[in-house]
């Protein structure tokens, strides 16, 4: 029994003489919500959808794992400061990762040495 004495049944009922519909996507195997500077992954997530007059609303739940994102540096930003400063690409990356992908930054970083 739900709260209020109301079975579950009834309260189904009631929420399609609503227009509220309920129904669960199967199968889920991997929920990402990517923000600028964490994601947070679902494994094995229970993923609810309500539709109430046109407006859907997804429900989660299950135990995130929080991971740290990290910002990607292009390829051809790497290359880049490789090529104006004539250090390694290795050393490239170490210097955009320090910068947070400051270019010109980079390059002073490397020059200065």
């Amino acid at each position: 029994m739900m709260p209020g004495r109301i079975n579950p049944r009834q309260m189904n009922q009631m929420m399609k003489r609503l227009g509220i519909n309920i129904k669960e996507i199967e199968n889920v195997e991997q929920v990402v919500i990517r923000t600028d500077t964490k994601e947070y992954v679902f494994d094995d997530a229970e993923v609810t959808v309500m539709d109430a007059q046109g407006v859907k609303t997804y429900q989660i739940s299950g135990k995130p794992r929080i991971v740290d994102r990290k910002e990607e540096i292009p390829q051809s930003d790497i290359d880049l400061v490789s090529e104006q400063t004539g250090k390694s690409k290795e050393e490239a990356k170490k210097a955009l990762e320090k910068t947070k992908g400051d270019i010109a930054e980079a390059i002073l970083l490397l020059t200065e040495r």
